[in-house]
C-alpha cells in the first residue's frame, strides 16, 4: 500500500480526531499496520495489538463525556510493567500514528475515556495496558492547538546545530496530554537529555516527544544521553 505523505508531512498532518466514520479499516491497511506492529513488538519487546470491529470500549459514558463516536478499531498499548513501560509506550505507539497519517487514517491517544474489555486483546504474565490509541477515518482531519516555542522545551544557549534545531521543532509538533508539551531537550557532549516534566501521563508525552526529535533530528546526528 503506497503512503499518501512523508514522515515530516505526517508530522505536520496529524491532529487529534474523536469523531469516526462507522466503517472498519481497509484490508490493506491494516495489513500494514499489523506488520509493522510486528517488527516494533520485535524490538521493543512490548505486546502492542490491533483491535479491530470492537464498539465496546469507547460506547460507554466516559467515552461519551470525551466526545468520541465511531470508535470500533484502536490500537492496545500493552507491555511488561517496569519504569520504563510509559516511555517506550509513548515512543513505539507514536511510530505507528505516524504510519496510520501516512495511510490516511486518523487517530486520537487515549489514557481515560474508555472502557478495558478484557476479552478483547490478551495479557501476559506480568503486562499490563498502559494506554490505546482510536484509529480510523475521521469525519474531520482535527485542528492543530497552540504550541510552545523552542526555547520553553529546549536549551538553545550557545552555537546549537541545526540538526537539534529541527529535531526540536519536530517535538514540539508531539501529541501530550491535555496539550501540556512538558518535556525538555538539551545538548551536551554530543549528546542529547530529554526529561519529563510533572504531569499527566508526562512519561507517555516523553516518549512520544523522542519519537519526534529522532525524526526531526536525524538518528545518525546524535546519540541519547
Amino acid at each position: 500500500m503506497q503512503v499518501k505523505m512523508d514522515i515530516n508531512e505526517a508530522m505536520r498532518a496529524r491532529h487529534s480526531v474523536r469523531a469516526y466514520e462507522q466503517r472498519g479499516l481497509d484490508g490493506e491497511a491494516k495489513d500494514v499496520l499489523e506488520g509493522r506492529i510486528a517488527e516494533l513488538n520485535a524490538q521493543s519487546g512490548l505486546h502492542i495489538q490491533l483491535i479491530t470491529g470492537e464498539p465496546k470500549a469507547f460506547d460507554g459514558l466516559m467515552a461519551h463525556y470525551g466526545k468520541f463516536s465511531g470508535v470500533t478499531d484502536y490500537i492496545a498499548m500493552i507491555g511488561k510493567k517496569g519504569a520504563d513501560l510509559e516511555e517506550k509506550c509513548g515512543y513505539y505507539g507514536e511510530k505507528l500514528v505516524l504510519l496510520a497519517q501516512q495511510l490516511g487514517l486518523n487517530t486520537c491517544w487515549v489514557a481515560m475515556t474508555y472502557r478495558r474489555i478484557k476479552t478483547a486483546y490478551k495479557l501476559d504474565a506480568g503486562e499490563k495496558l498502559c494506554i490505546v490509541i482510536a484509529i480510523g477515518y475521521g469525519k474531520t482531519q482535527g485542528v492543530p492547538h497552540k504550541s510552545k516555542t523552542p526555547l520553553e522545551v529546549a536549551d538553545m544557549s550557545g552555537d546549537v546545530p541545526e540538526w537539534f534545531k529541527k529535531g526540536v521543532e519536530a517535538a514540539l509538533l508531539a501529541p501530550t496530554a491535555v496539550n501540556q508539551q512538558k518535556f525538555y531537550f538539551a545538548l551536551a557532549d554530543g549528546k542529547v537529555s530529554a526529561k519529563a516534566g510533572r504531569g499527566f501521563y508526562s512519561r507517555i508525552d516523553l516518549g512520544i516527544a523522542k519519537c519526534h526529535f529522532e525524526l526531526g533530528a536525524g538518528k545518525e546526528n546524535f546519540s541519547w544521553a
